[in-house]
C-alpha cells in the first residue's frame, strides 16, 4: 500500500495524498477547476511548482495568478518569455538577471544598440508566439560545472553561478531550449500568461555598480486578463498626470536637485503643508496620551550593535567619526527612544508609556531606485515607541489600530492591514515569537478586523501588522505598520518595576501612521492630484481684484481674514480677471473671491469654489464657513 501523507488547508481542513504525488494532483483532489486555476503551491511556507512532488506533509497552500505571491511567479514567469523573445529578435544579446519589482518585473539585458519603441513591439509579438506555443517550464537541478558550460561567453551568468552556495544550480527549460538560471517557482506552461505590455527601458548597472558595464533595463507589467491590462494603463496614464514631481512643482510645494539625490527640498507652500500635518499629528497624539521627544541624528556606532541593527542594516547606513571615534548617522529611531527610557527608573504605574517622536532618518538607498520623494535617503518618521507589560501589549495595539483608522478616514483612505510573521533572520526564541504572534493576531480579531497573513516578512526583532491604504486611483501604499518588539528592550537593558518589587523587562511596540511623512506627502499630493482640502490648502482663499483701483480693499480683506487665522492672497496683477481665476484653478485654490466694485460697495462676496459652484454671502458668513471646513477637516465635495 502506498505511504500517504497529510496536507493542511488554510481553513484547517486536512486531505491526505500519496506521497511523491505533484503539486497540481494534491489541488485537484480540492477540486478540478481550482487545479487547474492556480499557479504553484505552498508547502511549509515554501512556494513550489504545481509538478513539484510532495515528499512531507504539512501546511499546504495553492497561489492563485491574480495576487500576492501568485501574482509575482505569473509575472516572474512573462520575465522569462521576454528574455527569450529578446533572444530570439536579437540573438546577440546577453541576459543578466529579471526579477520582479513592485510594478510588474524587469530585465537587465547588455546589447550594444539601444532598444526602441519598433523593438517593443518586435519582441511584444515574439513573445505573444511563445504564450500561444503553451511551452512548458521544466526545472532542472545541475551541477555548477554543467551550468558554467551553459553560458561560454555570458560574464554575468558565470558570476552568479559562481556566487551561489552549494554545488547544485537550479535552471528553467522551456521551448526551444530556451534556458534560465531561476530558483522558481514558475507557471505551469507559458500558455498560463494572459496579458502583457512593456513599458518602458532604462540604463543600470550590473550590480547597480558605475564600475561595472553598463546594461539596457527593460521594464514589463502583466495580468491574468486583458481587462485589468487596460485597468491598468489607464491608472497608469491617470497616475502620470498626478505624479507629485510634476504637481509639486506646478503648485511650488517640493523641488528635486541633483546637488541633494534622495533629499527633497520643501517650498514655503510645501511647507505649510508639511507644518498642518504635523500639527493634525501632534493634536491626535497628545489625545492619545503619548510624549513627544527628540533624539539625536548621530549616535555611537555601538548603539547599532546593541539594537541588532548592525548585523542587518549596516549596507543602507551612514557613517562618520568624531573624536576618533565611529558614529552612524541614524537609519530608525528606535534605538533613541530605548536611551531616551534609560534615563530614568520607571514602575508598573507608569506603564504604558507612549513616547513619540518626528525623527529625521538617513538611509542608503541606490541612485535607481531613487523617485521623489516616495523613495528617499533623507525622510521623517512619525515614529512612537509605546513601552509596556506584557498584559498591556494587546490593547495597545487596538488602541493603535483605532488611531490609524481615525486619521487615514480624515484623508478619505480605506486600508488593508497584513500580519506578517517570523523571518528567516530572526532574533529571540521561537517561543517568543510565537507569543508575540499570537497577541497580534488576537488584537486583529479583538477588533474585527480583516487581515491577511504575509509569512516570513517580520522585522528581525519581531513580527509585524503591515497597512496598505489605497489612493483615488486604486493604487496601494504601505504606510502604518505596528511592530511587536521583545527582544530591543532586553538587549538595551531596559527595566521596570512591577507589583510584586522586581525588575521587569517591558514590551515595546514600534509604530508608525504617517510613515515618512515626506511619502505620505506625495501620496496625498497625488490622491488629492494637488486639490487639497482647506485644511491642507497653502493658499485657501485668493482674492481676485478687477482692477487696479480694488487692490487695496483686497488687502483690507486679505488682513481680516488672516486675523481670523485663514491663509489668504491677493492677485493683484494687471491680468484680465479671466486670466486670474484660471491662475487661482491651476493653482487648485479651494475657494475664490472676485473683488470689484459692487462687493466693495455692498460688502457681499462672489462666493467662487474650485468645482465652479458661486455663491453670494456676506464676508463673515464665508470666514465661519471656511473656518469650519478647516476645522472639521473636510474635503470640498
Amino acid at each position: 500500500m502506498a505511504e500517504t501523507i497529510k496536507l493542511t488547508l488554510p481553513d484547517g481542513k486536512i486531505i491526505e495524498v500519496e506521497k511523491g504525488a505533484s503539486v497540481y494532483e494534491a489541488a485537484k483532489k480540492i477540486g478540478p477547476r481550482l487545479a487547474e486555476a492556480v499557479v504553484a503551491g505552498k508547502i511549509e511556507g515554501k512556494a513550489y511548482d504545481l509538478a513539484h512532488e510532495i515528499q512531507k506533509g504539512g501546511k499546504f497552500e495553492l497561489l492563485k495568478p491574480d495576487s500576492g505571491e501568485g501574482l509575482e511567479i505569473f509575472r516572474h514567469s512573462t520575465a522569462h518569455i521576454m528574455a527569450q523573445a529578446v533572444l530570439r529578435v536579437f540573438p546577440g544579446a546577453k541576459l543578466t538577471i529579471g526579477p520582479v519589482v513592485e510594478e510588474g518585473f524587469y530585465y537587465d539585458i547588455e546589447y550594444p544598440t539601444p532598444f526602441t519603441p519598433e523593438d517593443f513591439r518586435k519582441i511584444e509579438q515574439e513573445m505573444s508566439k511563445i504564450v500561444v506555443e503553451g511551452q512548458k517550464f521544466e526545472r532542472r537541478e545541475i551541477g555548477k560545472e554543467e551550468a558554467l558550460a551553459l553560458y561560454p561567453d555570458n560574464m554575468f551568468k558565470r558570476e552568479l553561478i559562481e556566487g551561489i552556495e552549494g554545488d547544485a544550480v537550479s535552471v528553467y527549460y522551456n521551448g526551444d531550449k530556451f534556458f534560465d538560471l531561476c530558483a522558481g517557482p514558475h507557471v505551469p506552461d507559458t500558455g498560463k500568461i494572459g496579458a502583457f505590455k512593456l513599458m518602458k527601458v532604462a540604463g543600470a548597472y550590473w550590480r547597480a555598480d558605475a564600475a561595472n558595464p553598463q546594461l539596457q533595463r527593460i521594464y514589463g507589467i502583466s495580468f491574468p486578463d486583458a481587462t485589468k491590462l487596460k485597468e491598468y494603463v489607464t491608472r497608469l496614464e491617470q497616475a502620470q498626470a498626478r505624479d507629485h514631481r510634476k504637481v509639486g512643482r506646478e503648485l511650488g510645494l517640493l523641488v528635486m536637485k541633483e546637488e541633494a539625490p534622495g533629499m527633497p527640498f520643501l517650498l514655503p507652500k510645501g511647507m505649510i503643508v508639511r507644518n498642518e500635518l504635523e500639527k493634525f499629528w501632534r493634536e491626535e497624539h497628545t489625545r492619545a496620551g503619548y510624549k513627544e521627544i527628540k533624539t539625536p541624528i548621530i549616535m555611537n556606532e555601538q548603539i547599532w550593535h546593541t539594537s541588532g541593527h548592525w548585523e542587518h542594516y549596516k549596507e543602507n547606513m551612514y557613517f562618520t567619526q568624531i573624536d576618533e571615534l565611529p558614529y552612524a548617522v541614524k537609519p530608525m529611531n528606535c534605538p533613541g527612544a530605548m536611551l531616551a527610557y534609560s534615563s530614568d527608573s520607571h514602575s508598573y504605574r507608569e506603564l504604558p508609556l507612549r513616547l513619540a517622536e518626528l525623527g529625521l532618518v538617513h538611509r542608503h538607498e541606490l541612485a535607481g531606485v531613487l523617485s521623489g520623494m516616495v523613495r528617499v535617503r533623507a525622510f521623517t518618521q512619525d515614529d512612537c515607541h509605546i513601552f509596556a507589560m506584557p498584559q498591556q501589549v494587546e490593547q495597545e495595539v487596538k488602541n493603535v489600530m483605532a488611531l490609524v483608522d481615525k486619521f487615514y478616514k480624515i484623508f478619505g483612505f480605506e486600508y488593508d492591514a497584513s500580519l506578517a510573521t517570523r523571518p528567516e533572520k530572526y532574533i529571540g526564541t521561537i517561543a517568543e515569537w510565537d507569543k508575540a504572534e499570537s497577541t497580534l493576531h488576537s488584537a486583529l480579531k479583538g477588533i474585527n478586523k480583516q487581515y491577511t497573513v504575509n509569512a516570513g516578512d517580520g522585522a528581525f526583532y519581531g513580527p509585524k501588522i503591515d497597512i496598505k491604504l489605497r489612493d483615488a486611483i486604486g493604487r496601494q501604499w504601505q504606510c502604518a505598520t505596528i511592530q511587536l518588539d521583545m527582544q530591543m528592550p532586553g538587549r538595551f537593558g531596559l527595566t521596570y518595576e512591577g507589583a510584586d518589587g522586581q525588575k521587569h523587562t517591558p514590551a515595546v511596540i514600534h509604530r508608525v501612521i504617517y510613515g515618512s511623512l515626506e511619502r505620505f506627502m506625495a501620496i496625498l499630493i497625488e490622491h488629492y492630484a494637488g486639490a487639497f482640502p482647506p485644511w491642507l490648502a497653502p493658499v485657501q482663499v485668493a482674492l481676485l481684484s478687477i482692477s487696479d483701483s480694488h487692490n487695496k480693499y483686497c488687502c483690507k480683506l486679505r488682513d481680516a481674514m488672516m486675523e481670523e487665522g485663514l491663509r489668504v492672497e491677493v492677485n493683484d496683477r494687471q491680468e484680465t480677471i479671466g486670466a486670474k481665476i484660471r491662475d487661482a484653478q491651476m493653482q487648485k485654490v479651494p475657494y475664490m473671491l472676485v473683488i470689484g466694485a459692487k462687493e466693495e460697495e455692498t460688502g457681499k462676496l462672489q462666493v467662487r469654489d474650485r468645482k465652479g459652484r458661486i455663491t453670494e454671502m456676506n464676508g463673515k458668513d464665508f470666514v465661519l464657513l471656511v473656518r469650519k471646513m478647516i476645522e472639521e477637516k473636510r474635503q470640498i465635495e
